[in-house]
């Protein structure tokens, strides 16, 4: 198993801690692992995106050209990377803040309400959550488990948002779910 992800979005809408949890996650399940963050010099409003890679083997290089997964929550994300994506990849669109989908049809595009989701789970801040959350549901790349551990030890100071950020987690991962293609994440 070896898998690129790429996690794009605005600074100050959580895309390095969905990164951050998917890399422990793949610690967790004993996967060689790297996370490669980017983003600019504005502390929130920013571009910013990172790189995650999980692999049963040795991993040679944290940059992805071709990543198999891309999980996006604004619009300029989706511009810059949708090309990028390799065929029969899986690319998250968080149509709260997208106005259109994909143009490419030799990907599997999962649109996500994640802002809406969130809000109805009790945070808007969780978007994010529910995007990571239908990510892993559409590619079956690890298994919720992993990431609900990693989640809980990373909010343990922050008890009550742990909750919360499991209901978005489990409500992105349904909506994803439905949306898994055939042979997801190979």
């Amino acid at each position: 198993m070896y898998n690129e992800i790429v996690m794009a979005g605005f600074g100050g809408q959580g895309v390095l801690l969905i990164g951050k949890l998917l890399a422990y996650a793949g610690m967790k399940s004993g996967l060689e692992v790297t996370w490669m963050p980017s983003y600019g010099p504005e502390m929130r409003g920013g571009t910013c995106n990172c790189t995650v890679v999980l692999s049963d083997r040795q991993i040679g290089s944290p940059i992805s050209q071709h990543p198999h997964g891309l999980i996006v929550l604004n619009l300029p994300s989706l511009d810059k990377f949708e090309n990028s994506v390799r065929k029969d990849g899986v690319i998250i669109v968080n149509t709260s803040l997208i106005n259109r989908m994909p143009h490419r049809t030799d990907i599997t595009a999962v649109p996500v309400p994640s802002n809406e989701v969130a809000l109805e789970a009790g945070s808007n801040k969780a978007a994010n959550m529910v995007a990571l959350g239908a990510f892993l549901g559409a590619t079956g790349l690890l298994e919720m488990t992993s990431i609900r551990e990693v989640l809980e030890e990373t909010f343990a100071a922050k008890p009550k948002l742990i909750s919360i950020n499991h209901a978005c987690l489990s409500k992105g991962y349904e909506i994803g779910l439905a949306r898994k293609p055939a042979q997801a994440a190979q």
